[in-house]
């Protein structure tokens, strides 16, 4: 099967802490904390969108693909907050990198776990001989309303993958998707923000469909969590996460690499591939990661990655996940909201 062949992240550099946001509200910043294992999330710029994260993702991808932007023959950009309602974000990407014009691209979207599916859009066109590689971005700047708990954690940030079939540093021995029709997020068109279906996010939503995607996987490959040297899930906050890894059996060496979410939030579509990212910096040539995302509406994709040597000579080429993150400068509420277009103009 495909593999990946280079991976790059991008993280605004504005952060806010959770205490400043519950200075607005009048909310307890300790119970907050504690309660989404959250302390600060990214900010987009007042220059920053989904576009702009995920050029700068795909071009540190490209740096440790050490392939020619001309061999791409796939651009998949998947989000739920596209700068254009009609306008694609994949075609300005891939003019960025220079991999037009011999191309198809598209916008996906499902959710959080958009990104995925791009995976597994590129995984197939390579696998099938139609191009030899496929670049695929999860990026966002996720929404929350003013004072609604979105806030807490909806934040911004993207990793892009070229996959293809040689040259890979890791390869992705197996996929497998958990999907249903379960109403637990969702924005109409129009509107600014999304809104949550309170009693369907939790078990019935996320739960169902990570552990489904996860314990489908291990079924499908007969191989359970201490098979792992590394797991990634979906993390729309830092709870969510440790309690879906420990239900499945995982220690939490096993999953710390991978938990973003305390430091810069949730980034959406951004999550388990940044997460994913993560990883792949620390981890060894015949390190064996299980990474499971979600997406509202709901799905899970599961991937089974085991890393080669290449990884050795490639990770740097390219920043770290960790040297993104402690590039950060922190702003008030009143910065936040201006950056965020929450405080409108006559």
């Amino acid at each position: 099967m495909a593999g990946i062949v280079g991976y790059g992240v991008y993280i605004p550099s504005y952060r806010i802490k959770v205490e400043e946001i519950a200075r607005v509200w009048g909310d307890d910043p300790q119970a907050i904390s504690r309660g989404l294992v959250v302390e600060e999330k990214s900010v987009p710029g007042p220059d920053e969108d989904t576009a702009t994260i995920s050029v700068e993702a795909a071009r540190n991808a490209l740096r440790r693909s050490q392939i020619d932007p001309s061999e791409i023959g796939a651009v998949y950009v998947g989000s739920e907050s596209h700068p254009y309602a009609v306008k694609p974000t994949a075609t300005i990407v891939a003019e960025a990198v220079d991999a037009t014009p011999e191309m198809t691209a598209a916008d996906l979207e499902f959710a959080c776990k958009a990104g995925t599916a791009g995976i597994q859009a590129c995984m197939g066109l390579v696998d099938s001989g139609i191009i030899d590689y496929g670049l695929a971005v999860g990026a966002d700047t996720a929404q929350g309303a003013p004072g609604d708990a979105l806030e807490y954690t909806a934040s911004a940030g993207g990793a892009a993958y070229v996959i293809g079939g040689k040259n890979c540093l890791a390869d992705i021995k197996e996929t497998y998707s958990f999907t249903t029709d379960t109403p637990d997020f969702y924005r109409r068109e129009g509107m600014p923000y999304p809104r949550h279906g309170g009693r369907f996010t939790g078990e019935p939503a996320y739960f169902k469909h990570v552990l489904g995607a996860a314990r489908g996987m291990m079924e499908k490959t007969g191989l359970s969590a201490d098979d792992f040297d590394y797991a990634v899930f979906h993390q729309p906050n830092g709870k969510f996460y440790l309690k879906a890894a420990r239900k499945l059996g995982f220690e939490s060496e096993q999953v710390k690499p991978g938990l973003l979410t305390p430091v810069i939030g949730n980034t959406y579509s951004g999550a388990t591939p940044i997460g994913l990212a993560a990883t792949l910096d620390v981890a060894e040539p015949g390190a064996r990661i299980l990474a499971v995302s979600y997406g509202s509406g709901a799905g899970s994709d599961a991937f089974i990655i085991e890393v080669n040597d290449l990884i050795e000579e490639r990770r740097n080429l390219a920043p770290s996940v960790a040297e993104i993150i402690k590039n950060k400068r922190y702003v008030d509420y009143a910065i936040y909201a201006k950056f965020k277009g929450k405080l409108r103009m006559a």
